[in-house]
């Protein structure tokens, strides 16, 4: 068998996220994994870096798949993107070798959350930005960024209550800039939990309409719990820009 690696690029408006789902096959994982079980003739599983969620979009979404087939791995992604709903492509295919694994041997990864601040809309960036007119106090939200940096226990940064996983992570840096109307937010770091991304972006947009205090981020790492944290910002502006690797 050999192994495939594939890097993607999907808007996620229409989908139902990443992974595959028994009542629906509108996922990124269940397009691929159909698409490329017809190619090769018998079933094939598509493993991904991470789970980007319902509406989420990427840029460089990593995956690998096992298949036995005599096509190049340029020929794999031709015919992929020949097949492929519009809005999913594969920009770059290897062979890599067997005990490769897109999730296990990520080491990091960068995400961008993108708000649109103004209270006039712009229309062709609507499926990728979340519309806040708000004023935002820049230096009160990079305070506390630089405070959510670091190896912490971001358990107040995650929707998922149930999980028996460590919550412990590593932040590297974040990152935000404003370009006109728009400020981009940049999140780098050895992984990150279910909604942490957008739960960090929610209380750093709360800190920058002076609705909670930079100063309370040592407080939410060491004490915090989710209902402490900032809201949850919507799934469009989100995109996984790159997974790194050795």
């Amino acid at each position: 068998m050999r192994n495939i690696k594939v890097i993607l690029q999907y808007e996620g408006t229409r989908y139902q996220g990443w992974q595959k789902q028994e009542r629906t096959a509108n996922t990124i994982q269940g397009k691929l994994e159909a698409l490329l079980t017809k190619m090769c003739g018998q079933k094939v599983e598509v493993d991904g870096s991470g789970r980007t969620d319902s509406g989420v979009h990427a840029l460089g979404q990593v995956a690998n798949f096992h298949l036995e087939t005599d096509k190049t791995p340029r020929e794999i992604m031709d015919y992929m993107n020949a097949y492929l709903p519009e809005d999913i492509a594969v920009i770059q295919a290897e062979e890599v070798p067997e005990r490769f694994h897109s999730r296990l041997n990520a080491k990091g990864k960068t995400y961008c959350y993108r708000v649109l601040n103004s209270d006039v809309p712009h229309i062709f960036d609507r499926r990728y930005v979340y519309r806040l007119p708000d004023a935002l106090d820049m230096d009160a939200m990079r305070r506390a960024a630089e405070a959510l940096c670091g190896t912490h226990d971001y358990r107040a940064f995650t929707s998922n209550k149930k999980s028996r996983k460590s919550t412990v992570r590593t932040v590297d840096a974040i990152g935000m800039e404003r370009i006109g109307d728009e400020i981009r937010f940049t999140f780098s770091g050895n992984g990150f939990l279910y909604h942490m991304v957008r739960i960090m972006t929610g209380t750093l947009l709360e800190v920058g309409m002076h609705k909670r205090d930079a100063g309370q981020m040592e407080w939410l790492l060491d004490r915090g719990t989710r209902e402490d944290a900032g809201f949850l910002v919507p799934a469009q502006g989100l995109t996984l820009v790159e997974v790194r690797y050795k």
